[in-house]
Formats: structure tokens, C-alpha cells, sequence
């Protein structure tokens, strides 16, 4: 049975996760072919490159948001126009695509976990949450792709290590908040968290509703058969450690 083990020493996210499938060997063609399928290609552009993180070689892959008005490629200040999509939105979006139901259920499970952390956080109805930190339209490529790609590989089995979340405070939409952010520490309920002395945000509401609704168990590397490893780059870097994400495929 092929299953995947995500070793989460450096925390988790969407991009990190995207990354380290992808440094597992899957063409990066057939990635992007699948995500034209959304039909809002016009919208971002995909990068792939190769970075060292401390010493390790990890593959960092970064959704690009087209300009829609001068505000310099920092996408992250999100003044475009397709900054509120709702959840629905979203939800339609990823049902009219012709993925297979493996995929469609997947990405779905994953939107509604943190869609549910997010209302639950703001006391909003559940159709109406924005996806404004998880960035709409990063976050979906994030997530339809994490599904895209796990399909792909005919993982059966997903186990995590425990996550560490990171100290401190963040800046994000609404303020200055601590880490981990309210909605991410939501979505994580049920999952073993680690302590560390990192300050940052290590865990991404994005990561967290990864591993909320994609996986079976948490605990250490399981017996199996290494077949392949992947390391996927995050964007910070961290003095002690490298900040990647490391997954291990292998037969159970």
C-alpha cells in the first residue's frame, strides 16, 4: 500500500507541501495541465525553482498573482479584484472542474475544514467566509493542487509526525495576532502539536487543513519501505534549522 509520511519538523504549508510532491519526481506539466482545469489560469502564474536550505536542496514552488492594478508583485497585500472569493465560490468552482472524485473530495475536505475554523473564529455564517488569509486564489491552487498531486501518486495512506506551530505574533488582515493564528490553532484540533522555541508562524491555516482532513495518523516514521523522498521548501529561513518540509514515500 503506498503511503506517504509528512515529516513536519519545520511545520507545514500549502506551498511547502506542493513543493516537496513535486520534488518526489512528479512532472511539473502534468501539474499545471491539471490546474488549467479551475479556468482561472489568467489569474496566477506557477514557479518552481530549486533553493538550499541549509544545506539541503528542496524544491520551492510560489503561485505568482497576475497584476491587476500597480502594487509590485507583493501579492501578498491583496488589493485585487479576485480577493473575496466565498466559500461557495469555491466550492463551485472545484465541482465543475472534471477532476476525479478522489480529487474533488479531497480539495473539498480540506476547504471545508478551514472554512469552518474561520466562521467558527469570526462568528460568520459558514457560506460566507472569505478566503482572504488563505489568500483566495493561492490557497486554491495550493490545496486543488496538494489533491492533484496525491491522486496522482495513488497515495492510500497519509501519516504526519506532530506539528510544530511556531511563537509569537503575526501580522495579518485583521491586526497583529498570536502564533499560531487563531483559525489555524482551530483547524488543528485533534492533532498533536509541538512545542518549539522558533518564533514565526510555522503552520499555515492551509498546511493545518492539509493534514486535518487528509490524515489517517500522527506518530514517528512508520515500517515501511522507503521508495522516495521529497523536500519542500518554505519561503522563510530559520537560523537553527532548515525550513522545509520533508515527505517520504514508501510501501506499507
Amino acid at each position: 500500500m503506498k503511503t506517504l509520511y509528512l515529516d513536519c519538523f519545520s511545520g507545514i504549508s500549502g506551498d511547502m507541501t506542493i513543493g516537496a510532491l513535486i520534488d518526489l519526481g512528479v512532472d511539473i506539466h502534468f501539474l499545471e495541465k491539471e490546474l488549467t482545469k479551475l479556468d482561472i489560469n489568467s489569474e496566477y502564474q506557477l514557479r518552481f525553482e530549486r533553493v538550499v536550505k541549509k544545506g539541503i536542496s528542496a524544491t520551492k514552488f510560489d503561485v505568482i498573482l497576475a497584476e491587476n492594478e500597480p502594487d509590485q508583485g507583493h501579492h501578498h497585500h491583496g488589493h485585487h479584484h479576485h480577493h473575496h472569493r466565498h466559500y461557495s465560490d469555491i466550492v463551485e468552482m472545484i465541482k465543475g472542474a472534471a477532476y476525479n472524485d478522489n480529487v474533488q473530495t479531497m480539495a473539498l475536505s480540506i476547504f471545508e475544514k478551514i472554512g469552518r475554523a474561520e466562521a467558527k473564529i469570526h462568528n460568520i455564517p459558514f457560506e460566507k467566509v472569505h478566503f482572504h488569509e488563505v489568500g483566495a486564489v493561492d490557497s486554491i491552487i495550493d490545496i486543488v493542487g496538494t489533491c492533484i498531486l496525491l491522486d496522482h501518486l495513488e497515495i492510500s495512506k497519509i501519516i504526519s509526525s506532530a506539528v510544530p506551530v511556531g511563537n509569537g505574533r503575526i501580522k495579518i488582515a485583521h491586526g497583529i495576532y498570536p502564533v499560531p493564528a487563531p483559525a489555524t490553532l482551530e483547524i488543528l484540533k485533534g492533532i498533536p502539536i509541538q512545542a518549539t522555541t522558533i518564533k514565526g508562524e510555522l503552520t499555515t491555516p492551509t498546511g493545518a487543513g492539509i493534514l486535518s482532513a487528509l490524515v489517517q495518523e500522527f506518530g514517528p516514521i512508520p515500517s515501511f519501505c522507503v521508495d522516495t523522498i521529497g523536500y519542500g521548501a518554505g519561503t522563510k529561513d530559520f537560523t537553527e534549522h532548515p525550513n522545509v518540509l520533508r515527505i517520504i514515500l514508501g510501501t506499507l
